[in-house]
């Protein structure tokens, strides 16, 4: 008998984890090097400590005042004058944007239905279709990580998934999708008895180019579209598991079914509500980063290195003929970076001036050493 009884198709697979080691300079995780000031942190723990007065009691289960505070933020990217806006009816929010991707599979996807989306993209889509015991059909983007848009509209009237994932800016390129593609897919994905669902998947959208539009602006539009956002990047949050949807209240309420009572506890509700009473504040730095990015864009480019364009707080360069070596040799040096994406290409997450020097540094060292 073989133990434990998992399920044949998990057997042997390893858990999805970026390497957590402890070296000097960290950019392998797109987290956001500036922490909280002094300000929000004396915010949040007023906030927390307030929850914890009533921890003996469960948390709002439907978490009434954040969804409302998430709804103001995201009209923000709205012109309300044109429509009502986002209601918190339209809001969903979960432990990080990767328990509300489960989420949606779970109550879209499942047996005998598929998800679909482009590679190269982020590596948890299909595990999150797999977890969800939904079938996985993946398309290819062009050489510069766009996409083909009649070829992914055909794509999507072939196999006529129940879930469509699309991130823009997608990982691990940085690529943004263009507004019509987003219409284009909606309506592929909609022409069917079932009605297929769009996510875009909007992780890293605070960073994208001045001029790009969210995805948000089409939520009036498309019925089927699902607008994914997380405050984990921009917001310098990644410890709090904080991420959300927006999307029509339907959807919401289909979400409503799968999700496990009380899923958002009390402290990661104050701790987000308190957050995004210093959104400005927090999201001061974004264009610090945005910067930085360009920036460190063309500088790979003057090392004669490939470079995809970012609208991120990363960037994937390469190509190398061993990428892990070169990953290691920086790693021996003090840098962390990712090995991701397609073979030959390296990810470097956007960190303190400081931080990007080191690593200039050090990828010129290995790059010299190795001619």
């Amino acid at each position: 008998m073989t133990f434990p009884p998992i399920r044949e198709e998990l057997r042997g697979i390893e858990p999805y984890g970026a390497p957590q080691l402890d070296v000097s300079v960290q950019l392998n995780v797109n987290e956001n090097p500036y922490g909280p000031s002094p300000a929000v942190v004396a915010d949040i723990a007023e906030s927390v400590a307030t929850a914890a007065a009533t921890l003996n009691r469960y948390p709002d289960r439907e978490f009434t005042d954040l969804r409302a505070a998430l709804a103001d933020y995201l009209n923000r990217d709205l012109d309300t004058s044109a429509s009502q806006g986002i209601t918190p009816e339209q809001v969903w929010a979960a432990n990080g944007s990767n328990e509300v991707m489960l989420q949606l599979l779970q109550a879209f996807g499942g047996p005998g239905r598929t998800a679909l989306s482009f590679a190269p993209t982020y590596s948890m889509y299909p595990e999150y279709a797999r977890d969800a015991m939904t079938g996985w059909v993946v398309g290819r983007r062009e050489s510069d990580f766009s996409l083909d848009l009649d070829a992914a509209r055909e794509l999507i009237l072939e196999h006529r998934p129940h879930v469509v994932l699309l991130p823009s800016p997608n990982n691990p390129t940085g690529t943004a999708l263009p507004p019509e593609a987003v219409s284009m897919l909606c309506e592929a994905a909609a022409n069917d008895e079932h009605c297929g669902i769009v996510v875009v998947d909007e992780a890293y959208g605070e960073f994208r180019r001045e001029g790009t539009p969210s995805a948000v602006e089409m939520l009036p539009k498309h019925r089927n579209l699902v607008v994914s956002r997380t405050m984990s990047k921009a917001f310098a949050l990644a410890g709090a598991r904080l991420g959300y949807f927006a999307a029509a209240s339907e959807i919401c309420d289909a979400v409503r079914v799968v999700r496990l009572p009380y899923h958002l506890s009390a402290v990661t509700q104050a701790t987000a509500l308190a957050a995004l009473r210093h959104a400005p504040e927090l999201l001061g730095r974004v264009d610090d980063l945005r910067r930085a990015r360009d920036e460190t864009v063309g500088w790979l480019r003057d090392q004669g290195l490939e470079v995809a364009d970012s609208d991120a707080n990363f960037v994937l360069f390469g190509t190398f003929e061993d990428r892990h070596a070169v990953w290691q040799a920086l790693l021996d040096l003090g840098v962390l970076i990712r090995e991701t994406g397609p073979d030959g290409w390296l990810r470097v997450s956007i960190g303190t001036p400081e931080e990007m020097k080191s690593f200039k540094n050090a990828l010129s060292e290995v790059m010299e050493e190795s001619k």
